[in-house]
Parts: C-alpha cells; sequence; structure tokens
C-alpha cells in the first residue's frame, strides 16, 4: 500500500519536473537551458534518479507547507482518544480505519514506539474510509473514549478482527463499556463533527488511505513500519503542537 500511495502521488510530480529540471540543468550546469540541449539530455539519461530526488523534495516542502496549514489542531486528540502518555511532548498522529489490514499490522510497531519512549503520545483520528462497518466501530471507539476506554477497545477491534456488527458489539461489552450510554454517544453530534474533522485533515494533507501518520513533523503514507516512524520522531524533537 505504501509503494502505490506514493507512486501514485510521485508520477505526476515526475511528469511535471522533466522538462523543470531539464532546463535547470542546462542553465546551471552548462549556462545553457531549454529541452534542445543534448548534453543536459545525456546527464538527465545517465542519471534518471534526479527526477526522482526532486519529485520527493518537492513533496516533502509540499508537506511541510500543509502541516503548517493544519496548525495545532492536528495534535490534540478526541479525548480520551491517545496511547502512551497523553502529556508526552514527542506526538505521532495516525489515522486509521478498523476495516484496514495495514493499521492492523501497524499496532505492533505503534505499541513498540509507546514501550520504548515514555515521552511519546499517540493521537489516534478515526477515519473510517472502507465501509460502512469501518464508520459503526470508529463510532462506537469515540464513545469507549468518553467512558475513559478508547485504548481497550481500540485493540480489541483489531484482535477480533474485520468490523461487523457482531464483533463491535462484542469488543464493546468485553471491555466493559456501558453500553446503552455508548449507543448514545456513537450515535452524538460530537463524534459525528469529530469524524468530519479527521476526513477534512486527512484531506487537507493530502492522505488517500489509512493507516497514515504524521510522525513529528514528517507524514507517512501507508504502513512504513517502527524504525521510519522512530527515526522520524527522534529527527523532529518535541513537537511544536505538543
Amino acid at each position: 500500500m505504501e509503494s502505490s500511495l506514493k507512486n501514485s502521488l510521485l508520477s505526476p510530480l515526475l511528469t511535471g519536473l522533466l522538462a523543470l529540471v531539464f532546463g535547470f540543468l542546462g542553465a546551471a550546469t552548462w549556462s545553457y537551458s531549454g529541452l534542445a540541449d543534448n548534453r543536459t539530455r545525456a546527464y538527465m539519461l545517465d542519471n534518471p534518479s534526479i527526477l526522482q530526488d526532486v519529485a520527493e523534495a518537492l513533496q516533502a516542502e509540499q508537506s511541510r507547507e500543509r502541516l503548517a496549514q493544519a496548525g495545532d489542531d492536528l495534535y490534540a486528540p478526541f479525548p480520551g482518544a491517545v496511547m502512551g502518555n497523553p502529556e508526552g511532548s514527542k506526538v505521532l498522529v495516525e489515522f486509521s480505519d478498523y476495516n484496514c489490514g495495514f493499521c492492523e499490522a501497524s499496532l505492533a510497531d505503534v505499541q513498540q514506539l509507546v514501550a520504548s519512549d515514555p515521552d511519546l503520545k499517540v493521537v489516534l483520528r478515526e477515519l473510517p474510509l472502507l465501509s460502512a462497518s469501518s464508520e459503526d466501530a470508529a463510532r462506537m471507539a469515540l464513545a469507549a473514549a468518553m467512558q475513559g476506554k478508547y485504548l481497550e477497545f481500540h485493540e480489541k477491534m483489531f484482535e477480533l478482527g474485520a468490523s461487523s456488527p457482531a464483533t463491535i458489539e462484542a469488543a464493546a461489552r468485553e471491555v466493559g463499556l456501558d453500553m446503552d450510554r455508548a449507543r448514545a454517544d456513537a450515535a452524538s453530534d460530537a463524534v459525528s463533527v469529530e469524524l468530519a474533522r479527521n476526513f477534512d485533515m486527512a484531506r487537507s494533507l493530502g492522505f488517500t488511505g489509512t493507516p497514515a501518520f504524521i510522525a513529528g513533523t514528517t507524514p507517512f503514507a501507508g504502513a512504513v513500519g517502527f524504525e521510519r516512524l522512530k527515526a522520524a520522531l527522534e529527527e523532529s524533537g518535541a513537537n511544536p503542537g505538543a
């Protein structure tokens, strides 16, 4: 998933950058410009990876701009929808869907990050993209947060497998939710507003699937693994939204 998302984002950039880089290298390296310069063409044919490098640099710059526009709200969790240290100065944001196999696979990575860093706060953002049952599970998860049992429900849902009315009910009961209250909270305006907010944030950040992460100030689309998330968190240090 990570590779396909990355390629889909980079392909349009590569197309647009081809002419730009040809012209730039011609002007900067040989004091010529334009696609007709044979030496520029030869250089690019010998070094095709430079297009990928420039595209990734441009994508990173665009991501930084999007994060700046999102502001501190991105790092402010729905009350109770947090893993790790709620007061931590390092912040990992995760957009997740309970029917997403890559999200389930990433849970162990996030748990390992929390276990390895007592200063880490993980902000969980429900992004139910895959089905109606994804939204039902997301709503119940936020209802669980309102009873102080978000993390238990979150982990139990992935343990039970793909979400369905039966697995959602089972997870809620197993973690000890007040079911009447949970059903009312799941249908509440507060939960509806939070889901709409998460969709708006994901769209503004260019995320089109789950899982998606902001590790400190570095965005990642897809299940990128423990090491990449850990390195990004260490590089960013304390998060400005923390």
